[in-house]
């Protein structure tokens, strides 16, 4: 039994390689770009014609894969509290977006374009402890939702990063009052041993 154990383990460690691999052939800055890429290839949630809003963006692996999507005049806007490199065509904000400074940044780079999507893909430093990591987890979500709900234009999208535990529903159940359709997303490119996955949310009311 205990060989089988850790062959799978390596067969997971060498599979999360490959999208490593993948995202440095490729030229992305993250393996992380192979989950929205999935949910884009189901979903179709990124087109030509939005502005698109990505929080916690660093190191810009979403950012970038949204750009290639969009057209010359579209508007990506990254915000994080850590710096990023700059991508070409993309707005980046550093700084933290709880703060009214930060959004009225955000505000003044849209030049008054309207949000169609909201992204997120944060998540806390991982302690292993979930009484702590789960209530952290919950809170940047929250902070994904109401920023959502600040910028989004009716009918946008959002599609916030959540790991499986306590207060995963209540927040499901919270998204679900906001937007006509919601649904959970699970991609190949996530860790098979992680518990995180994807509320990808259409039509804000």
């Amino acid at each position: 039994m205990g060989r089988s154990k850790s062959s799978s383990r390596w067969m997971q460690e060498h599979f999360e390689d490959e999208y490593v691999k993948l995202a440095q052939a490729q030229g992305y800055r993250s393996r992380a770009v192979f989950k929205l890429k999935e949910i884009q290839d189901k979903d179709h949630l990124i087109k030509p014609g939005m502005a698109i809003v990505d929080l916690g963006a660093a190191p810009g692996g979403w950012s970038q894969y949204a750009r290639q999507l969009l057209g010359k005049k579209d508007k990506v806007l990254a915000l994080d509290i850590l710096p990023m490199e700059a991508i070409d065509g993309v707005d980046f904000i550093q700084g933290d977006f709880r703060e009214e400074a930060v959004m009225e940044q955000l505000y003044a780079a849209l030049e008054g374009a309207a949000v169609n999507l909201v992204l997120s893909d944060m998540a806390p430093n991982m302690s292993g402890n979930k009484g702590m990591d789960m209530p952290r987890a919950i809170y940047l979500a929250e902070l994904a939702l109401d920023t959502a709900k600040t910028v989004l234009a009716k009918d946008g999208s959002f599609l916030v990063k959540l790991f499986h535990g306590e207060g995963f529903e209540d927040y499901h159940r919270e998204v679900q009052q906001h937007f006509a359709k919601v649904v959970i997303r699970k991609p190949k490119a996530s860790r098979p041993r992680s518990n995180e996955v994807y509320i990808l949310a259409k039509g804000f009311k």
